[in-house]
């Protein structure tokens, strides 16, 4: 589903979901208006791929099988505050509790977002996440 009010040309996104089908549909609607993506299925792998990938924006899943996803945008924060970087995070899960919404805030995710996705209004949270310019 190309999105034709945005270009997401240069964008770096990041995606931790430990479910396949997530992944997939996110790399391929930020991927076909230009994004880069690269994927993770666990915090563990995401740690790792931010050793050599600086994304722009995280998009991750609090619920991963090895560590939450709280647990791990703090760990990202604090490695991109010591690269002088801030790296804007929503938060896309299942849940729909109010405490899952609160603690993602809390822990520094700018935006809350339940699954099943509605993907033009992701694309543009990312976009305004990021700074991106809507085309007419």
């Amino acid at each position: 589903m190309s999105n034709q009010l945005m270009s997401f040309e240069g964008l770096r996104l990041l995606v931790v979901d430990d479910d396949d089908d997530t992944r997939t549909l996110l790399t391929f609607l930020f991927q076909i208006d230009g994004a880069e993506v690269v994927t993770a299925a666990s915090a563990g792998d995401a740690l790792e791929i931010m050793s050599f990938f600086k994304p722009d924006i995280l998009i991750s899943d609090i619920y991963l099988p090895d560590e939450n996803g709280c647990s791990l945008l703090m760990k990202i924060k604090k490695l991109e505050a010591r690269r002088g970087r801030k790296i804007p995070a929503i938060a896309l899960t299942a849940s729909a509790y109010d405490e899952d919404r609160n603690r993602a805030l809390l822990a520094g995710y700018d935006i809350y977002r339940c699954k099943p996705i509605d993907l033009e209004a992701l694309a543009s949270v990312v976009a305004s996440l990021v700074g991106l310019k809507q085309y007419a």
